[in-house]
């Protein structure tokens, strides 16, 4: 007996080594297939025997630092982690040379076991693989959302979440980043499950809140070992250093939860007749449902909500932000509406086509307020040679999107906050080109989310003035710093949000009283 309880603790012990000594040696060939290849992989830097690049990757604000590297090896580059090869592309030739125009071999998406597998969020649209289950859920937001056309129903909600907005903005103008949150949740909780966001603390935004945030520090890449060690899925919670089997236990659970808690909502009000029109009842209704099928409707909802409640509060809240750091900047946008619209009403959909300065201030939003730095990777799913470099299959694709936004070949004085830039005769590139990503994985929900950021700033910027905050006689600067993750958000600052005038008070008022 006390022989067989040495032998069983030795065991994960030699479990580990064995699974190492295998890894070591497929490295090994791989790395042996490779080098046999004539054409080189890009460049990058030069990484230790056998573990590669693992100790170059950052783990933090990663496109930073690879952004630095395009200083000595250029815009397309190289790193090996374990055997597992990593290509970042830092200029929007490039991106969309692989991502767009070769999509048949670079849709795919690499399998992440911290977030897919552990976690469960495998089922979510960002993260699913390019085969049946993918194609039919594109199908599925393509009838609801797909389209300007198809979204037009919903015109007439996202005026009243976002007059809803602009009413709370006028009694607790501090709380600003929560009411963007909950009007983004409010818009897209209505559409996904005919759901109304209650006023106060309200529990499916609070629950989505969390499972978001696992999500974004999740998907980061290189932020778990285990992402580039598979192997070390099977490691038991107890063994030291396993501390992110805990965690994945947890965040788990948050994720069932976000995806199972709203979708049962709907089915229980579809059987008492109560179910209000949405995005999961017209599909549960029309669809020829199987348990594959309905549970393919389920994570596509979870995607939708999920996906577009924390990108557009990140773009909203970064608009306050622009408009807080440069002053001249937002009265000229105020300006505009003024004389396009006039100040005895609010701006509607039919205006935005009136309001190219506003347009363009969006534009300049979205482009230095970077909502997804790195966009979601890529995979190979064959190799490929590309201006003479070699990208092994299974290779992980990366679109520096922070970088892309930021290359002067494409954004002259690209740190300039310049709204002007998409005005000229031979205006600059529109960043939405490459923040909703590329090819065929590029985000279905973009026509919802262009909406109801466009709606948004344009109806604050007709009712309210924003500007820094002052306390104690002292002028506060904003830092202008964004948070780490998958999804970055302006960290929070101070400003100071006034209605313009009490005529503008009375508008909000008077339409959400209608």
């Amino acid at each position: 007996m006390q022989g067989w309880i040495t032998i069983s603790k030795m065991a994960p012990s030699l479990f580990l080594l064995d699974s190492a000594l295998v890894v070591l040696g497929l490295y090994i060939l791989r790395q042996y297939l490779i080098n046999k290849n004539r054409h080189p992989v890009p460049p990058g830097p030069r990484g230790l025997p056998f573990v590669g690049n693992v100790l170059d990757m950052p783990t933090s604000y990663e496109w930073l630092t690879i952004s630095e590297w395009t200083k000595r090896w250029g815009d397309i580059i190289h790193v090996n982690v374990l055997g597992k090869h990593f290509v970042f592309l830092h200029s929007a030739e490039d991106a969309v040379a692989l991502l767009d125009k070769r999509s048949t071999n670079y849709s795919d998406r690499p399998t992440l076991i911290m977030a897919g597998e552990l976690v469960g969020w495998a089922p979510v649209l960002g993260l699913t693989q390019y085969n049946d289950r993918f194609r039919e859920s594109r199908r599925f937001f393509s009838r609801i959302i797909g389209t300007k056309s198809a979204l037009r129903p919903f015109h007439e909600l996202i005026e009243t979440e976002t007059h809803k907005f602009l009413r709370r903005l006028i009694y607790t103008p501090e709380n600003v980043h929560d009411h963007i949150r909950k009007t983004a949740s409010g818009i897209i909780m209505k559409i996904t499950y005919g759901y109304s966001v209650s006023e106060g603390k309200d529990p499916y935004v609070d629950m989505v809140d969390k499972a978001m945030e696992n999500f974004s520090v999740t998907t980061t890449p290189g932020a778990f070992l285990v992402d580039v060690l598979p192997i070390l899925r099977y490691v038991p919670s107890w063994v030291p250093g396993a501390n992110f089997q805990k965690l994945a236990a947890a965040w788990r659970a948050e994720a069932v939860e976000m995806s199972e808690t709203p979708f049962a909502m709907v089915k229980q009000q579809m059987r008492e007749g109560t179910a209000l029109p949405s995005y999961t009842k017209n599909l549960l209704e029309t669809e020829t449902l199987t348990p594959e099928k309905e549970d393919n409707i389920k994570w596509s909802a979870a995607s939708m909500y999920g996906g577009g409640a924390d990108t557009t509060v990140s773009a909203i809240y970064g608009f306050f932000l622009a408009m807080t750091m440069y002053p001249e900047i937002n009265q000229k946008a105020k300006e505009e509406i003024d004389r396009v619209v006039g100040k005895d009403r609010l701006p509607t959909f039919a205006d935005r086509e009136n309001l190219p300065y506003v347009e363009a201030v969006v534009n300049e939003v979205l482009r230095l307020s970077t909502v997804v730095p790195l966009g979601i990777p890529h995979r190979a799913s064959q190799d490929d040679i590309y201006k003479g470099y070699f990208i092994p299959k299974d290779t992980i694709v990366i679109a520096n999107i922070w970088a892309l936004l930021r290359d002067p070949e494409t954004y002259p004085d690209p740190l300039v906050f310049n709204p002007d830039r998409y005005l000229s005769p031979n205006p600059d590139r529109n960043p939405r080109d490459f923040i909703f990503g590329f090819g065929r994985r590029i985000c279905p929900g973009l026509n919802l989310a262009d909406t109801s950021v466009f709606f948004a700033c344009a109806k604050v910027l007709a009712t309210f003035d924003i500007s820094k905050a002052v306390e104690n006689g002292v002028i506060v600067e904003p830092s202008g710093e964004y948070t780490a993750g998958t999804i970055s958000h302006p960290k929070e600052f101070k400003c100071s949000i006034k209605p313009r005038t009490a005529k503008a008070s009375s508008l909000i008022l008077a339409e959400f009283e209608q």
